[in-house]
């Protein structure tokens, strides 16, 4: 019987290696698998590969697993704002490498490496550092760079529901990178609010199929102090 439900989220990362390629869902905190993130740092794995939308927020999630120092290298699109004091220091002190790469070539080399594509010509980027040493192709007048894909060692990722295949639905913008990532990685973690049962799930609402989804675990709403949950899109 096929049953990916773990029991935590310690369970599930044990087998991290140092040197491993990560990745990590989320759009800043709206899909970041902070629990994840957590039991990561717990895990102890050490200089880690990043792969994410920016360089963590604050005191937590990415933030802190920068903070502990377990980082070599981080592949994201916005690595400062206010708030991202922990990478600013890391980098100013020459301790983590940054690979920058705008947005929508992050989205794509994640969602070419899910789909077995060798490579892809883009025009972004073109005429700027971010080209240098990268191969250059005039098409039909215009010039493109080519970008590789990024593979990853696991993909940790943030979902609403899932079921004991691995099967799995979102929450509004907590979907933004989780199912490239989920399709990119050797291993998929996947945090759920709730476990359903098999087949209760609309095959249609269906966004991450359980094929690229290896373990899964359920994991509380936090409680706000107003007696409800504090619902992070």
């Amino acid at each position: 019987m096929i049953n990916k439900i773990l029991p935590c989220a310690e369970a599930a990362l044990c087998d991290v290696p140092d040197g491993a390629t990560v990745m990590i869902g989320g759009f800043g905190t709206a899909g970041l698998p902070n629990e994840l993130i957590d039991a990561l740092i717990a895990q102890g794995a050490r200089d880690l590969t990043i792969v994410n939308n920016n360089a963590g927020n604050g005191e937590s999630g990415l933030a802190a697993l920068l903070a502990a120092g377990r980082v070599r290298k981080i592949i994201c699109s916005f690595p400062r704002q206010a708030d991202s004091h922990h990478f600013d220091a890391l980098y100013r002190a020459g301790r983590i490498e940054l690979e920058l790469v705008p947005q929508g070539n992050l989205a794509e080399r994640i969602r070419a490496a899910g789909a077995g594509i060798g490579g892809f010509f883009t025009p972004t980027g073109y005429g700027t550092e971010l080209a240098k040493g990268k191969e250059t192709r005039e098409i039909d007048g215009q010039m493109y760079v080519l970008e590789a894909p990024i593979h990853a060692d696991y993909a940790l990722i943030k979902a609403e529901r899932g079921d004991r295949w691995g099967n799995l639905t979102y929450r509004m913008t907590a979907r933004n990178f989780g199912p490239v990532m989920a399709m990119a990685a050797k291993v998929t973690v996947a945090s759920v609010h709730e476990v359903v049962e098999l087949g209760s799930l609309d095959p249609e609402a269906v966004v991450t199929p359980g094929i690229f989804v290896q373990r899964v675990v359920k994991v509380e709403r936090v409680a706000t102090a107003g007696g409800g949950f504090r619902q992070l899109a």
